[in-house]
């Protein structure tokens, strides 16, 4: 039985963009509270000082350990509900440590906000991909990633864009009991797995994510049915 699972994507904001997934994550220990940005975007995030701010030494604002000038060039490196770690160049020389979000001044008034999705998305895109799961709202990169190269793969172009379609013949190893002889001419049985399609899965991306799950054979997704996760933001 076809069971069709339909997502209208509408954060209009957003733009696809694969998920950082295979990036290196920054050695640094992370404080409580806050997580790191490193490797959740294509590139770094650079931001400038709006005036002139100090920088501590944790996200407590407890000890300063130089300042910013206004105007100058930072990359963000992790943040908090209310600061950002940062890296540039202080009056002093360069410096590694936290800013007020309140100091820092981006082209895009939601920065902190999307960083904070981001953030959430990339937990939750790992997690399925750990387990082998797929869900509305992924990207062709990811969906590959969780299941490996697809059995078939189509593509249609229309006035509405490029439309990508994977299918996937899943599979799970049967136990089977198989009789033979040992080398006394004893009869004995041994189990032997066999590998058997269980089922079919459909994925239909539209702008490169999935907006269409199709089993067409088989319960490929499980009990737990389809799950979605945001679509990809662009910074």
């Amino acid at each position: 039985m076809k069971r069709l699972f339909f997502l209208a994507l509408c954060l209009t904001a957003f733009s696809s963009v694969p998920a950082q997934l295979s990036r290196n994550k920054s050695s640094l220990p992370q404080e409580p509270g806050t997580f790191s940005i490193e490797g959740l975007t294509p590139r770094p995030v650079v931001v400038r000082i709006q005036a002139e701010a100090p920088v501590y030494t944790t996200n407590k604002f407890d000890r300063a350990i130089g300042s910013f000038a206004p105007g100058v060039p930072v990359t963000l490196v992790a943040m908090s509900d209310t600061s950002y770690r940062v890296r540039g160049r202080a009056r002093h020389g360069d410096v590694a440590g936290w800013v007020k979000q309140s100091d820092v001044l981006s082209a895009d008034p939601m920065l902190a906000d999307k960083l904070k999705k981001l953030f959430e998305r990339t937990k939750q895109v790992a997690e399925l991909i750990k387990n082998n799961q797929v869900a509305l709202g992924m990207t062709s990169e990811e969906v590959q990633a969780s299941l490996g190269k697809p059995t078939r793969k189509s593509a249609k172009i229309n006035a509405g864009g490029k439309e990508e379609r994977l299918e996937y013949a899943m599979f799970e190893k049967v136990p089977q009991v198989t009789t033979g002889r040992d080398s006394f001419g004893q009869l004995v049985q041994t189990i032997v797995y066999v590998k058997v399609e269980v089922g079919t899965l459909s994925l239909s991306f539209k702008d490169n994510v999935v907006d269409e799950i199709e089993e067409t054979k088989g319960n490929p997704l499980g009990n737990g049915g389809v799950q979605i996760v945001p679509a990809p933001i662009l910074f």
